[in-house]
């Protein structure tokens, strides 16, 4: 993301939002660059800084006489409680699949639990934080109610840090139009998800607006009790407050003391700041974000040149010349006729099979209708005999076949 819009001057309100008439010029950090990837790394580091060492007691699961039983007897070979006569003798022990075992890879405390920061980059992720408070549509984005505010950011008289009563501090709120973004942090109200209910820390709610003071004359006091409202003195910001959760456009509200405030602090890009050595303002990478809309802008369309179409060579696959007659052809010309003589040779070859084939196809069919005139001739004369044999009596006919039997006999001998 680039800069915020430039505005020359900013507004000073009072109550029922009521311009006072003064109009301070808006402070050279809220155009600095605003990079969410800076603020959600450095707060992602910060919040590391909080943590507090956390282990096991160093011997727990091992306050136990075990020993492994070895091989051949058929069961694992875990370290397993000595002694007998009762359930937990032979029981495994030490491993973390273990009742009563070790967990795996105990915590130690000398786990490398902070983080260093580079301070410019620390400061660069601040002025991010700071930046983005001041662009209404990252602070609707982040879930605050602002609608009905007349300018973001909203400076406010000192006369806030005065205040000593809550009851002064919800009037206050209502004045300046900014109590339904607390309405919402009572709404959101729920219990957290997890174990955390176990460890005092049952519920969750949003967060409301950020009140920025330079001297604390009751302010805190007054807005404690309140809850999502945070107060925090301008010299000692801190981007776990201005950015929750690493995620920039917290609705904040300014005191006229604290907003003139911040050159001093952050100073600007011509002028080095007077409370921290060495530090200027980043310089932004780009003035407008929008990139669409710049690079189709008619000054840039205007010298561009027309877009080439197709320029890139198409990969063409290789046909087989085995499958492919094209490109056959054109590695061999003679293929083609190669390929013509072999279709007539081959259709010679058929029409001769064929006529061979026609040839026999008729002999056997000759010779079929042969073989049943054949047999009807015998059968005919067949028929024939057995007619003749019937008319011839029997007497006679039984002397004619003992007589050619006695012929028969003589011609042997």
């Amino acid at each position: 993301m680039a800069t915020n819009c430039a505005r020359p001057l900013v507004g000073v309100h009072a109550d029922k939002i009521t311009p006072t008439g003064v109009s301070i010029a808006l402070p050279a950090v809220f155009r600095a660059p605003i990079r969410p990837d800076v603020v959600s790394f450095v707060h992602d580091q910060m919040a590391m800084n909080r943590r507090q060492p956390y282990a096991v007691y160093k011997n727990a699961g091992h306050q136990t006489s075990a020993e492994s039983w070895g091989t051949g007897r058929a069961v694992a070979r875990i370290p397993r409680v000595r002694g007998g006569g009762t359930h937990r003798s032979g029981q495994g022990a030490f491993g973390n699949m273990c009742r009563g075992g070790r967990m795996f890879a105990p915590t130690k405390v000398w786990r490398r639990w902070h983080r260093k920061i580079n301070i410019t980059q620390k400061r660069y992720a601040m002025v991010s934080a700071i930046a983005a408070t001041s662009v209404p549509a990252l602070v609707l984005a982040r879930g605050h109610m602002v609608q009905e505010l007349p300018e973001v950011p909203l400076v406010v008289p000192d006369k806030l840090q005065e205040l000593k009563r809550t009851k002064e501090a919800v009037i206050t709120l209502k004045r300046y139009r900014a109590w339904s973004d607390v309405l919402k942090v009572y709404k959101s109200k729920k219990f957290r998800a997890g174990k955390g209910k176990m460890r005092n820390r049952r519920r969750l709610m949003k967060l409301g607006p950020l009140i920025v003071y330079h001297r604390d004359r009751g302010l805190v006091r007054a807005f404690r009790n309140i809850p999502g409202v945070g107060t925090i003195c301008v010299r000692k910001l801190n981007l776990l407050k201005l950015a929750p959760g690493g995620h920039v456009g917290r609705f904040c509200i300014w005191t006229e003391s604290a907003f003139r405030k911040l050159d001093a602090l952050y100073g600007t890009w011509r002028t080095p700041s007077k409370k921290k050595k060495g530090f200027r303002l980043p310089m932004p990478k780009m003035t407008n974000t929008d990139l669409t809309r710049i690079l189709k802008s008619e000054e840039i369309q205007a010298v561009l040149r027309a877009p080439k179409r197709n320029t890139a060579p198409r990969r063409k696959v290789k046909p087989n010349p085995l499958n492919n007659h094209a490109a056959m052809n054109r590695l061999n010309p003679y293929a083609k006729v190669e390929k013509k003589a072999a279709k007539l040779e081959q259709k010679k070859y058929i029409n001769a099979k064929a006529k061979i084939m026609a040839e026999k196809k008729a002999k056997r069919k000759e010779a079929l209708i042969k073989r049943r005139a054949d047999r009807k001739d015998a059968a005919r004369k067949a028929a024939a005999t057995k007619k003749e044999t019937s008319k011839v009596p029997p007497k006679k006919a039984d002397q004619k076949k003992k007589a050619d039997q006695k012929k028969k006999a003589g011609q042997k001998k």
